[in-house]
C-alpha cells in the first residue's frame, strides 16, 4: 500500500504547486504587462492585460478611425453652412443689332450696350441660420455615433477578453487534473502488480485521461474563437497571452436604471432631435424671400458710361402646393424621432431588467456551488479516496466523484464567465458612462 499512499501524497503536493504557481503568474502579469524593446523605444506589449485590451482597441480599430474621419468631414461641412453665396460676375451685351447696315456692330447703333456687373444673392436670413444649426447639429450627430461605436467597442473587446480568460482557467484545471491522473496511473499500476487491485483498474485513468483531453480540444476550439473575436479589435494583439486578472465589475442595476437614458444610442436622438428641429425651421423658412442686389457697368459708344442698380425678391406664391408639403414632411419626421427615442427607451429597460434577473440568477447559483456543491463534492472525492485506500471501496467510484468534482468546478468557472461578461455589457453600456 506503501507506492499508493506516496503517490497519492504527491498528487495533493501537485495540486498544491499547480494553484501556488497559477496565483504567482497572475500576480506577476498583474504588475506589468510591458516590456521595453530598447532604449528610446516605445514599450513592446507582451501580455494582454484588460485595460490594455481595451486601450488598444480604441487606438487601433478602423470602426472609430472611421467615425474620427466623419466627425472631421462634419466640421469642416459646418464651417460654409450660414455662409452666403459666392457673388457672379455678369458680363453682356444689350440692344446688339442683328439685321440692316449695322448688323453685329457694338458702336453702330445708340442702343447696343456693354455690360460687366456683379450679382450678389441674399437668402432670407432664417434660412441661414436654419442651415448653420443644421450643421452644427449634425456634427454633433456624428459625435454621438462615434460614441455608440465606441461603447460597441469597449463592450464586445471586453466580454471577448473575459471569455478567453475562464476558457484558459478551464484549460489549467483540465491539465492539473491530467497531472493528478497520470500520478493516479502509476499508483494504481502499483497496486495492480501487488495483487491489491483488478487489472482493469489500470486502464481507468488511461480512460479518464482521454476523457480529459477530448474536454481540452473542445476548450480549446472556444478559446480560438475568443481570439478571433478579439481580432476584430486589437488585429494581431489578440493572439498574445493574457496578462492579469479579471476586473472586479459588480454593477448596482438599481443605479444603472437611473443612467438608463445616459446610453450613447438615447443621447444620439439629442442631436437628431435638434437636427430635424432645425430642418422643420428652414422649411418654414422657405415661406420667406431671398433677394438679391445686382451693380452693372454699361458702355453705349459715343454716349457717357452708365451705371445700373437692380433689386430682386424671390415671391413665394404657391405656398400651400410647396412650402407647405415641406413643413408638413419636416414636423412628422420630428415627430418620428419622439416615438422612435420612447420605443428605444423602453427597450433598454426591459433589457435591463432582463439582464438584472439574469444577473441575480448568476449569483445565486454560484453561492450554491461555492456554499454546498462544491464541498459536498469534494467531501464525496475524499471519501472515496479514503474507501478506496482501505481496500473498501473501487477505482470507478474515485473517478466518477472526482468527474463530478470536475465537472461542478468547470461549472463554476462557467457561471463565473457568464456572471463577468454580462457584467461587462452592463457596465460599459449604463455604468461607465454614467460616471
Amino acid at each position: 500500500m506503501r507506492p499508493l499512499f506516496s503517490a497519492l501524497f504527491f498528487v495533493d503536493r501537485l495540486v498544491f504547486l499547480n494553484h501556488l504557481i497559477l496565483a504567482s503568474l497572475l500576480v506577476l502579469t498583474s504588475i506589468g504587462v510591458y516590456a521595453d524593446s530598447g532604449a528610446g523605444d516605445e514599450p513592446q506589449l507582451t501580455a494582454l492585460s484588460f485595460d490594455a485590451a481595451l486601450d488598444l482597441a480604441e487606438r487601433n480599430t478602423p470602426l472609430l478611425a472611421a467615425q474620427n474621419e466623419k466627425i472631421a468631414a462634419a466640421q469642416a461641412a459646418a464651417i460654409p453652412a450660414a455662409a452666403l453665396p459666392d457673388p457672379k460676375l455678369a458680363l453682356g451685351v444689350e440692344n446688339l443689332p442683328i439685321a440692316g447696315s449695322e448688323r453685329g456692330q457694338l458702336n453702330g447703333d445708340s442702343m447696343t450696350m456693354q455690360k460687366i456687373g456683379l450679382l450678389q444673392e441674399f437668402p432670407a436670413a432664417a434660412k441661414r441660420a436654419a442651415r448653420a444649426e443644421i450643421a452644427i447639429a449634425a456634427t454633433e450627430r456624428v459625435h454621438a455615433e462615434r460614441s455608440i461605436a465606441r461603447q460597441k467597442v469597449r463592450a464586445e473587446t471586453a466580454q471577448a477578453w473575459l471569455q478567453r480568460f475562464y476558457l484558459e482557467q478551464q484549460v489549467a484545471l483540465l491539465t492539473t487534473l491530467t497531472q493528478e491522473n497520470q500520478l493516479l496511473g502509476s499508483a494504481v499500476q502499483a497496486r495492480v502488480a501487488s495483487g491489491n487491485a483488478k487489472a482493469v483498474d489500470a486502464l481507468l485513468p488511461q480512460q479518464e485521461t482521454l476523457s480529459l483531453a477530448d474536454r481540452r480540444d473542445v476548450l480549446q476550439q472556444q478559446i480560438d474563437g475568443a481570439k478571433a473575436l478579439l481580432k476584430q479589435w486589437l488585429g494581431d494583439a489578440a493572439y498574445l497571452p493574457l496578462g492579469g486578472v479579471a476586473p472586479p465589475l459588480d454593477p448596482d442595476i438599481a443605479a444603472l436604471n437611473r443612467h438608463v437614458h445616459k446610453h450613447p444610442e438615447l443621447v444620439a436622438y439629442g442631436p437628431m432631435t435638434a437636427q430635424a428641429e432645425a430642418e422643420l425651421r428652414e422649411a418654414q423658412a422657405q415661406k420667406q424671400s431671398d433677394w438679391s442686389v445686382e451693380l452693372d457697368y454699361q458702355r453705349r459708344g459715343l454716349y457717357p458710361d452708365m451705371v445700373s442698380l437692380q433689386f430682386t425678391y424671390a415671391l413665394p406664391v404657391s405656398t400651400a402646393t410647396r412650402q407647405t408639403p415641406n413643413i408638413v414632411a419636416k414636423q412628422h419626421a420630428l415627430a418620428q424621432l419622439d416615438y422612435e427615442r420612447e420605443s428605444m427607451l423602453r427597450e433598454h429597460l426591459v433589457q435591463l431588467e432582463v439582464d438584472g434577473a439574469a444577473y441575480r440568477s448568476l449569483q445565486q447559483q454560484l453561492q450554491r456551488v461555492d456554499g454546498a456543491s462544491l464541498p459536498l463534492a469534494q467531501q464525496k472525492v475524499d471519501l472515496s479516496m479514503a474507501s478506496y485506500r482501505a481496500g473498501q471501496g473501487d477505482l470507478a467510484s474515485v473517478l466518477a466523484a472526482r468527474r463530478e468534482l470536475l465537472e461542478l468546478k468547470i461549472r463554476r468557472l462557467d457561471l463565473f464567465s457568464q456572471q463577468a461578461q454580462l457584467s461587462a455589457k452592463l457596465h460599459f453600456a449604463y455604468e461607465e458612462i454614467g460616471q
